[in-house]
């Protein structure tokens, strides 16, 4: 498996565009070969196009493995990737989150739309909840995520959050960095349940 033994597959949340500027394509084929090289496997929305596209081509050129997971009715409107390792089908919206996280050790959110940020915000809050210990990066390339980034420091010190929920993510303007330390922090601190989901 590589280098790592803690990270074996990594979920990655990004556009199904590819942006105004060619750097979001060029980090996402960096960041796809970095995850190769350490040996970890992908998990992703199963997506050809965008961003999806470009850092699952990325991992496949680099003979990694890669899963994608996508709901029958976005296959035909995201074209789903017909040279995966595996690709899964699912019913909803809610059975694609909910299986690219079981799949997946770690996540990292890349420049994106509403669908990523979605993804994202879910991911943190299970996290917040404790349901999961599983580290978050934030790929911030060329300061896309500043404004979100200054946001949620604004809703810190407005105490609807606190400082360790904020501490959750880990950002990183690097993708070869940012998996660095996605490798080394793990295993995260899980934080207490706030709920027990056995009783709801």
């Amino acid at each position: 498996m590589g280098d790592n033994d803690s990270i074996k597959r990594i979920c990655v949340f990004c556009g199904s565009k590819i942006g105004a500027r060619s750097v979001y394509t060029d980090v996402a084929q960096q960041l796809g070969k970095a995850i190769a090289s350490h040996g970890i496997g992908l998990v992703y929305g199963g997506g050809s196009i965008g961003l999806m596209g470009v850092i699952a081509d990325a991992v496949l050129k680099e003979k990694g493995n890669v899963i994608g997971v996508i709901p029958h009715a976005l296959a035909s409107k995201e074209f789903a990737h017909p040279g995966l390792t595996e690709l899964r089908m699912v019913s909803s919206m809610h059975e694609r989150k909910a299986m690219m996280a079981e799949l997946s050790d770690a996540f990292i959110a890349m420049p994106g739309g509403f669908g990523t940020f979605d993804e994202f915000f879910e991911i943190l809050t299970w996290s917040q909840l404790g349901l999961h210990a599983k580290p978050i990066g934030l790929l911030n390339v060329e300061g896309y995520f500043d404004l979100l980034l200054a946001f949620i420091n604004h809703v810190l010190e407005e105490r609807f959050i606190q400082t360790e929920h904020s501490r959750l993510i880990i950002t990183s303007r690097h993708p070869g960095e940012l998996l660095s330390e996605l490798i080394r922090c793990k295993p995260l601190q899980k934080l207490p349940q706030v709920i027990d989901w056995k009783e709801t």
